[in-house]
């Protein structure tokens, strides 16, 4: 005959792990659908400038296209003093501004290309001219409807 032996009093049993490994995957979906990558980095200065009459641009993300302008940043100090423009991630030149626009156009939906609008995030201190040369090359791309940041002013 056997022997059995005496259960020990006290003993906790051993906690299960089968579980962990459908937890760790669970929680690397979550972080992964709802982790924002990060579109661009500014390459030039970007203090915006303040306005009294702010409104809010209700769009949709995918319906604005971004134009920054401004003094290159630490780093990219060849391009100069001056405010230049940057295109994605990019320092560009007023001429680069059609090429840019006809591969922001082409990676929209058609039924979306009507309503997009162009945000410009000019320097406060970048000079009219460039602005102007902008606003040249998006009239003559029809891209006619033109978004300013800017700030709040703050209450003295």
């Amino acid at each position: 005959m056997g022997k059995f032996k005496k259960k020990k009093d006290g003993e906790l049993p051993q906690a299960s792990t089968a579980a962990l490994p459908d937890i760790v995957f669970m929680l690397l979906f979550f972080f992964m659908t709802v982790t924002v990558m990060k579109d661009k980095s500014l390459l030039v200065e970007n203090k915006l400038p303040a306005a009294d009459d702010i409104e809010k641009l209700n769009r949709k993300n995918d319906r604005v296209m971004y134009i920054y302008a401004g003094k290159p940043v630490k780093g990219y100090e060849k391009y100069g003093t001056e405010a230049v423009l940057q295109l994605n991630d990019k320092i560009a030149h007023p001429s680069d501004l059609k090429q840019f626009i006809h591969s922001e156009i082409a990676l929209r939906d058609q039924e979306i290309i009507p309503f997009m609008v162009t945000a410009l995030k000019v320097d406060r201190d970048a000079n009219m001219g460039l602005v102007s040369d902008i606003k040249l090359a998006l009239r003559k791309e029809n891209m006619l409807k033109i978004n300013y940041l800017s700030v709040k002013p703050s209450k003295r």
